[in-house]
């Protein structure tokens, strides 16, 4: 049997953009996607802290040491500038190694997003 757990978690960051006409996607500072184990083009759920909203979209790399966490497309619409939000991915794995995995957590400062 396999189930979901979760792989990759960014505990509450600040957003500082939304761009409703881009693509689509979450623009994620590269330092913050290398140290959460996050790739470019996963597939990551959104928990916005300030309004509920839960959504999916994938993960896009930033400037490094940036700071970005901009929503792209219409999730623009289901945040604001300054809201906290929780990024999450999941992976799939066979229940006896669920029980000993290890995901990477990551708690950014919610000031800046930095990781100091």
């Amino acid at each position: 049997m396999q189930i979901q757990v979760v792989k990759s978690k960014i505990h509450r960051v600040k957003v500082t953009g939304a761009d409703l006409n881009y693509i689509g996607s979450i623009t994620i500072d590269e330092a913050l996607l290398e140290a959460s184990n996050i790739i470019e083009g996963e597939k990551v759920a959104i928990v916005n802290v300030n309004n509920g909203e839960r959504f999916e979209t994938y993960a896009i790399k930033g400037e490094r040491n940036s700071g970005t966490i901009t929503l792209n497309g219409p999730a623009a619409r289901k945040v604001q500038k300054d809201d906290i939000i929780i990024i999450i991915s999941y992976a799939t794995l066979e229940f006896e190694e669920a029980k000993t995995f290890q995901p990477w957590i990551i708690f950014p400062n919610e000031n800046d997003n930095s990781l100091t």
